[in-house]
C-alpha cells in the first residue's frame, strides 16, 4: 500500500498541472490497473451511434431507388444507388482533415458532440427523403458535419494506458464493423414495415408514407441519447486555446491551487517546446502515410463490397441474383455482426500481439480473395445449404474486413504522437472517404454493367464483380510489404 501511494505521489508531481481535465486523464491513466472497462465502453457506443448510418440504408436501398422511380429499368437501379451510397463518403472527404484540426486545437469532445447530433437531424430527414435529390443531400450533408471517426481513435489512444491501446482501437473497429452490420440488420428488418408487420403498423400511417423511416428514426433516438451522454466525458486533450492564451477565464476554469502565473507558463512553455520539436508535416512522416494509403485500398474494396452484397442478394435470379428480401439480407448481417463483436472483442487482441498488426492485415487480406472467388459459386446452392454457407462466408468477410482495418488503425496511430494525433486521423478519414466515396458509386456501376452481360462468354455476369473486387484485395496485399509500408521506429 505504501508503494502504491509512493507512486501516486510520484505521478502527482511529475508534469501535471492541478485543474487541468487532460491532465487529470493522463495522471489516471498512468495510474490504471486492469482491464478500462469504463472508457472502452464510452468509445464503443459513441462509435455504434455514427457507424450504425453508414450502411443501414444499403438492404433498403435497391427499393428505395425503385419508389422514387428515376431508374429506366431494373438493371439501371445499382447506377443510381451507387451515388445515393457515395455521397455520404463524399461529404466526409470534403471536411474530415478539417474536423482533425479541430479536434487537435479545442479538443476532441466538441467534434464528438456534433458529430452525434448531426447522426440526430440528417439521418432522420433522410429517412424522411421524398425524391432521389433529397435522399443524396441529406446523406452528403451527414457525412460533411459528422467528422467523428477520426478524433474517437485519437481519444481511444490517450484515455488508456499504452498497453491498452490495441485494444481500444479494437473497440473502435469492433464497434464501428458492428455498427455497419447491425445497421444493415436495421434496415433490413425494419425497412417497408407496413408491408411486413401490418398488425403494427397501419397502411395510413406516417411508415407507410415514408417506408424507409422506420430504421432511420429508430438510429437517430440512439444517437440523441449519445449525444447527451457525451457532455460528461473526460476531457482527454487540453485545448490549444486554452494552453496559449491565459485569460482570466482560462485560470478560473483551470482551478489552479497554487500561483497560477508560474504554473501555467512552465505548462505552455512545455508544450511550446514539445510542439516545436514534433512540428513536421505529417505528409513527410512515411510510416504514417504508407499505412493510411494501405487503408484507403482496403477500404475501397470493403465498402464496393458492401454495396454490392446487397444488390446481389436482391437482384432477382434470372440476373444473376439471389432474390433474397429486405429481411433476408437483414437476418445474414445480423448474424455477421454478432460473430464480429465477439471476434473483435476476445480474439482480435491475442493474435495481433502474437502476430502485429502488419502481419494480421497481409495474412487475413490473403484469406479474403479465396473467400470472395466463392460467392459465385454460392449464388448456384439453394435451401437450407445456402442459408447455412451464405451466413459463414458474410461472417467471416466482414471478420477479416474489420481485423484488417483495426491493424492499420493501429500503425496509425502509432505513427504520431498525441498532438498530432486528430490531425493524422482526419488526414486518414479525408484520403479513405474519397476512396469509399468511390466504392458505392463504382461498385453499383460495375454491378449494374455485369447483370447486363450475363451471356458473356468471358467472366459473365457476377463472375467479373467479384474478379474485379479481388484485383483491388491483392493490390492492398502486396502494398503490406516492404520497402512500402513501414512501422514507426518508436
Amino acid at each position: 500500500m505504501g508503494r502504491r501511494e509512493d507512486e501516486e505521489m510520484l505521478v502527482s508531481k511529475e508534469k501535471y498541472v492541478d485543474g487541468c481535465p487532460g491532465c487529470e486523464v493522463d495522471r489516471h491513466k498512468q495510474m490504471q490497473t486492469g482491464l478500462p472497462l469504463n472508457q472502452l465502453l464510452i468509445v464503443l457506443i459513441i462509435v455504434l451511434s455514427t457507424a450504425l448510418t453508414i450502411s443501414s440504408l444499403f438492404p433498403f436501398l435497391y427499393f428505395m431507388i425503385r419508389d422514387f422511380h428515376i431508374a429506366k429499368t431494373e438493371e439501371d437501379i445499382g447506377y443510381y444507388a451507387g451515388f445515393v451510397g457515395s455521397s455520404y463518403m463524399l461529404g466526409r472527404a470534403m471536411t474530415s482533415a478539417l474536423w482533425g484540426v479541430i479536434a487537435d486545437r479545442y479538443g476532441r469532445k466538441p467534434v464528438i458532440i456534433i458529430g452525434c447530433a448531426t447522426v440526430v437531424v440528417f439521418n432522420t430527414l433522410f429517412g424522411l427523403s421524398i425524391n432521389y435529390w433529397m435522399a443524396i443531400t441529406t446523406r452528403f450533408l451527414l457525412g460533411s458535419l459528422n467528422g467523428l471517426l477520426g478524433p474517437i481513435k485519437a481519444y481511444a489512444c490517450e484515455t488508456v494506458a499504452e498497453e491498452y491501446q490495441s485494444l481500444a482501437l479494437s473497440v473502435v473497429s469492433a464497434s464501428w464493423g458492428t455498427g455497419l452490420v447491425i445497421g444493415s440488420a436495421l434496415g433490413g428488418f425494419l425497412a417497408q414495415p407496413a408491408d411486413k408487420y401490418p398488425g403494427i403498423f397501419t397502411q395510413d400511417s406516417i411508415f407507410a408514407r415514408f417506408p424507409y423511416f422506420l430504421p432511420c428514426l429508430i438510429i437517430s433516438i440512439f444517437a440523441a441519447i449519445v449525444t447527451i451522454a457525451c457532455f460528461w466525458i473526460p476531457v482527454s486533450l487540453i485545448p490549444l486555446f486554452l494552453s496559449n492564451t491565459p485569460t482570466k477565464l482560462d485560470v478560473a476554469s483551470f482551478q489552479f491551487k497554487y500561483t497560477w502565473q508560474e504554473s501555467l507558463h512552465t505548462h505552455k512553455q512545455e508544450r511550446r517546446d514539445v510542439l516545436e520539436e514534433r512540428k513536421k508535416s505529417l505528409f513527410k512522416n512515411w510510416p504514417l502515410m504508407s499505412s493510411i494509403i494501405v487503408y484507403c485500398i482496403f477500404n475501397l474494396h470493403d465498402m464496393a463490397y458492401t454495396e454490392i452484397f446487397s444488390l446481389w442478394a436482391e437482384s432477382p435470379t434470372r440476373i444473376g441474383g439471389l432474390g433474397y428480401t429486405t429481411k433476408d439480407v437483414g437476418t445474414v448481417l445480423t448474424i455477421s455482426g454478432l460473430g464480429l463483436l465477439i471476434f473483435q472483442s476476445s480474439l482480435y487482441p491475442i493474435v495481433e500481439r502474437i502476430m502485429g498488426p502488419v502481419l494480421v492485415s497481409r495474412a487475413l487480406g490473403m484469406i479474403s480473395i479465396p473467400l470472395l472467388t466463392s460467392y459465385h459459386y454460392i449464388a448456384m446452392l439453394s435451401g437450407i445449404t445456402l442459408v447455412v454457407v451464405l451466413n459463414a462466408a458474410s461472417l467471416l468477410k466482414n471478420v477479416l474486413s474489420i481485423s484488417i482495418d483495426t491493424g492499420l488503425f493501429i500503425l496509425q496511430n502509432r505513427a504520431v504522437d498525441q498532438d498530432q494525433r486528430g490531425a493524422a486521423n482526419g488526414i486518414a478519414m479525408t484520403l479513405m472517404s474519397f476512396f469509399k466515396a468511390f466504392g458505392p458509386a463504382g461498385g453499383g456501376a460495375l454491378f449494374s454493367w455485369a447483370e447486363k452481360r450475363q451471356g458473356a462468354v468471358f467472366l459473365p455476369g457476377d463472375q467479373m464483380v467479384f474478379l474485379i473486387l479481388n484485383a483491388i484485395e491483392a493490390i492492398a496485399v502486396m502494398l503490406t510489404f516492404k520497402p512500402f509500408l513501414v512501422e514507426r521506429t518508436r
